[in-house]
């Protein structure tokens, strides 16, 4: 309900590149049937074969923009189960409005779509059984979590719980990715500046929304580095009635910062979602994460900034390391 359709933007991404990998992080499991998921993935990977991944999840904010909780792990695992079958153009068992039948991908010799480069699938856990399950069927995990290596440490025991108990071990290459932003502070700056809250406020309020949605639906207490700003929070949300609050919880998702919002932007929380500091400072940072496990950063800055923020972490960061 916010951003372009993704396999549309593959597609012309494929057209337009020769060596960069492609692929979804994440396609949102509730929205699509397995098949159509795994079609569309194979699609694209018949434009760019051996180039293509899927990144996939229970959809956090897809499904809860559109009122609804993120798809259950028992049925998000049958659903991982359908797709990596059919990938590798096998046939498979597909249950669909109360009736179980086999299925799989016809006329394979015409290559409408690509299953003989292998797609690897990425699995979304933010919590300790997703990310068992990503051990259990996935090549790697995709997280989003503070840039601190003991959550990467604590998501490698969760995935390696996981393989263990479906018989497999982790893969050598078994790959894991963390989405955040990197927020290049200039000398004497303050983390409260005005550049800061319009590079990194999008990012930053996208983990209070989701907080929010999550304690609303689930139940139970805020994270301690949220109790001070939780009422102010919820009072401005809940002005929203009930009927449109789950539209108005989150506006501006990982796009644009409320000026509303701005006050939520807390130096506690940019640091608790962010890579903060000097390139120098950051580049530490990476380090850290790569020596836990981390292979692979996505980031996200703000829409209007993005561009910038792109360009001095290639020249300020990427370069030197």
């Amino acid at each position: 309900m916010i951003w372009s359709d993704c396999y549309a933007v593959l597609a012309l991404a494929a057209q337009q590149t020769r060596r960069i990998k492609l692929g979804t992080g994440v396609a949102v499991a509730g929205t699509r049937l397995a098949p159509v998921t795994a079609n569309s993935i194979a699609s694209i990977n018949r434009l760019a074969p051996g180039r293509t991944f899927l990144g996939i999840g229970t959809g956090n904010t897809a499904m809860r923009l559109m009122g609804h909780k993120p798809m259950r792990l028992a049925e998000f695992r049958e659903y991982i189960r359908v797709v990596r079958a059919l990938l590798r153009g096998e046939e498979v068992e597909l249950t669909f409005q109360g009736k179980t039948l086999p299925v799989q991908f016809l006329m394979q010799d015409y290559k409408f779509i690509e299953l003989a480069a292998p797609i690897p699938i990425y699995i979304s856990g933010f919590g300790p059984k997703a990310q068992a399950l990503a051990g259990e069927h996935g090549d790697g995990l995709v997280m989003s979590i503070p840039p601190v290596p003991g959550f990467v440490e604590r998501a490698y025991t969760n995935a390696r719980f996981g393989a263990t108990q479906a018989g497999r071990q982790l893969e050598a290459d078994f790959y894991v990715s963390s989405l955040t932003t990197a927020v290049i502070l200039r000398p004497g700056e303050a983390l409260t500046s005005e550049r800061v809250l319009q590079e990194c406020g999008a990012f930053v309020i996208s983990s209070l929304h989701y907080l929010y949605d999550k304690v609303r639906q689930f139940g139970g207490d805020p994270p301690r580095h949220l109790r001070s700003i939780w009422k102010e929070y919820s009072v401005l949300v809940e002005a929203t009635p009930p009927s449109h609050r789950h539209l108005r919880i989150h506006a501006g998702h990982c796009t644009y910062l409320l000026p509303e919002e701005a006050r939520f932007v807390t130096p506690e929380l940019i640091r608790s979602t962010c890579l903060v500091g000097t390139p120098e400072e950051i580049m530490a940072q990476i380090r850290q994460l790569e020596a836990a496990g981390l292979h692979h950063l996505v980031l996200l800055p703000s829409l209007a900034t993005q561009y910038q923020v792109i360009d001095d972490f290639a020249r300020l960061v990427m370069a030197k390391l």
